[in-house]
């Protein structure tokens, strides 16, 4: 008897499975030049600000060491780089890292530590960061349970765990708009600004298919953080999630 293979959302679609990782590879590929010119298109600009409330929220500090998973092109990075803190910025997606490291160049970057590395895989070994952050890239892995133990396992005790994600806002007649515009609109300014609709119409989708805010946060207490936060913003279309590792 034939054994069915298991499988996982990708965006709306269910797929194998062992194939989910590539195809988000290939979508990451596709918009990795992009990105950036892209993320301010998406929200106006205001993706600035939720970076720079989230980088406030982790407070980094001197000498101190700090994970930026999924950091890709760098925005986390760069602006934490300044506290003095050792950054490494890992990503599964290469292209996504030579974006980030051409970035680095052209501004004469050179603090920051670049990592091609699978969240749900880490190389790292245990207790060797006092920070792990990840911001808008958990809800394309294929097991989220095994990205929060991976961040649970390589932070130190006393460690902190920070992550911003979308989730479904709960402003009244706000959620409508939204919905409007991220599976009508956003895959047309994709097709514009970066020529690929169908990765954006991924991205909107995967947004979806996220867990929303409370059960995240109970996810994050299973994989064994304590005193969690949720801190949302725009009636939770954003939130910055938080635990400790004690």
């Amino acid at each position: 008897m034939a054994i069915e293979s298991k499988t996982v959302s990708f965006g709306y679609e269910d797929v194998p499975e062992k194939e989910k990782v590539s195809l988000v590879g290939q979508v990451f590929s596709n918009v990795a030049s992009k990105y950036d010119v892209m993320n301010d298109a998406m929200s106006g600009g205001t993706h600035r600000l939720w970076k720079d409330r989230f980088v406030r929220r982790v407070k980094p500090q001197a000498g101190e060491d700090i994970l930026d998973m999924a950091g890709g092109t760098g925005d986390i990075a760069f602006r934490m780089v300044d506290s003095g803190a050792n950054i490494t910025v890992a990503d599964i997606n290469a292209a996504m890292l030579a974006a980030g490291v051409e970035r680095a160049l052209d501004n004469g970057e050179d603090r920051l530590v670049w990592s091609e590395q699978d969240a749900e895989e880490l190389k790292f070994p245990d207790a060797s960061f006092d920070a792990f952050t990840m911001v808008f890239g958990i809800r394309n892995v294929t097991h989220i349970d095994r990205v929060l133990e991976e961040a649970h396992r390589v932070l130190r005790y006393g460690g902190r765990f920070f992550c911003m994600e979308f989730s479904q806002t709960k402003w009244p007649g706000f959620d409508k708009v939204y919905n409007a515009y991220s599976h009508k609109i956003l895959p047309k300014v994709g097709k514009a600004i970066a020529d690929d609709e169908d990765s954006y119409r991924y991205l909107a989708e995967s947004i979806d298919k996220f867990p929303p805010m409370e059960k995240f946060e109970v996810m994050i207490r299973d994989a064994g953080f304590e005193q969690t936060r949720i801190e949302p913003m725009m009636g939770g279309l954003v939130c910055i999630h938080s635990g400790w590792k004690v």
